[in-house]
């Protein structure tokens, strides 16, 4: 997700995306565990999300 997209997204919705980021990666890790993902920089990308909503939630309080 592009930080233009984040900066147009409400609190709510902010919370809601990363509520649901965060589950994608937690199966990600998990199946990660269990046999190697055919694109290991998933892992990245969706920690970097995280990261990018987590910043964009505490800019707005």
């Amino acid at each position: 997700m592009k930080q233009k997209e984040i900066q147009n997204l409400s609190k709510d919705d902010l919370l809601d995306k990363l509520n649901d980021v965060q589950k994608e990666y937690e199966t990600l890790e998990l199946n990660h565990a269990i046999s190697p993902l055919e694109n290991p920089v998933q892992l990245r990308t969706v920690r970097r999300t995280i990261a990018r909503l987590k910043t964009a939630i505490a800019a707005q309080q």
